[in-house]
């Protein structure tokens, strides 16, 4: 009788865990539990770096960029305090983030009261900022982050450089009040900070009860957040000398599930 062995079993495949480095799960299990994240700029650095450190070699470039964004027109509040610029971009669950041709920012009034409910078309990032290396580092950091969370979508991914004015009156962060962006994750880093009090992020539940509240303060400070979860919000800020000009600079990154 013929001797016919058994198929040899398939052999398992590595589990995408494996694939991404143990600090990127270690922030994921922080994210899962708390939905949240306050990240010190060192953490937020070496987070950036894993993969190569020169990523941050045009950090200067990359900073200066704040000080060519254009004034927010869309402002029903009629203030003149917020510049800004957009970029979209999007991720397949296992690939890197590609650019996406222009279009406007969209959020329903239910998630904007102030602003919301039109399509707001914002100044595009400046063309070498937006393929830069510590964009796509920081754009890569999320996409590994949150697609660890949730391996099974597609993300639609906008970026929004922010700059507030610091007077010695109020300067709003979030003229909305506290709110959510209408997405599924969002990442908040301090690009610039200068002459400036105040600009303390809070982070509440669904219900309104606060989890935590933290200023950032040095570049690279961040704050990340599970839209679905959670709301957030930052208090005024004011100039600490009126004779001298203030600013807050803010990298905001959205990722919402397609």
């Amino acid at each position: 009788m013929q001797n016919i062995s058994s198929p040899t079993p398939p052999q398992p495949q590595p589990h995408m865990y494996d694939r991404v480095h143990s600090e990127v799960i270690d922030l994921c299990k922080n994210i899962a539990r708390n939905d949240f994240a306050l990240l010190p700029a060192k953490h937020v650095r070496s987070l950036i770096t894993l993969d190569d450190e020169s990523l941050l070699e045009d950090w200067e470039d990359f900073q200066n960029s704040w000080n060519r964004l254009e004034q927010d027109q869309h402002m029903k509040d009629g203030g003149k305090y917020r510049f800004r610029r957009h970029g979209v971009y999007s991720a397949e669950p296992s690939s890197s983030v590609k650019p996406e041709p222009r279009q406007p920012h969209y959020q329903s009034l239910d998630y904007n009261t102030l602003n919301g409910g039109i399509a707001r078309d914002f100044a595009p990032i400046e063309p070498a900022i937006a393929d830069c290396k510590i964009l796509m580092a920081a754009l890569e950091l999320c996409r590994r982050t949150f697609s660890s969370i949730a391996p099974f979508y597609g993300w639609h991914i906008e970026v929004h450089q922010f700059r507030i004015i610091a007077t010695d009156n109020q300067a709003l962060p979030t003229p909305e009040g506290i709110h959510r962006d209408g997405v599924s994750f969002v990442f908040m880093m301090l690009v610039n900070r200068k002459n400036v009090l105040s600009g303390e992020t809070s982070i509440y539940n669904r219900e309104r009860k606060e989890l935590a509240r933290h200023t950032l303060t040095t570049p690279f400070d961040a704050a990340i957040v599970n839209d679905e979860r959670t709301l957030h919000g930052v208090t005024p800020i004011i100039a600490e000398d009126s004779n001298e000009h203030g600013y807050r600079d803010v990298l905001v990154i959205t990722f919402n599930k397609r």
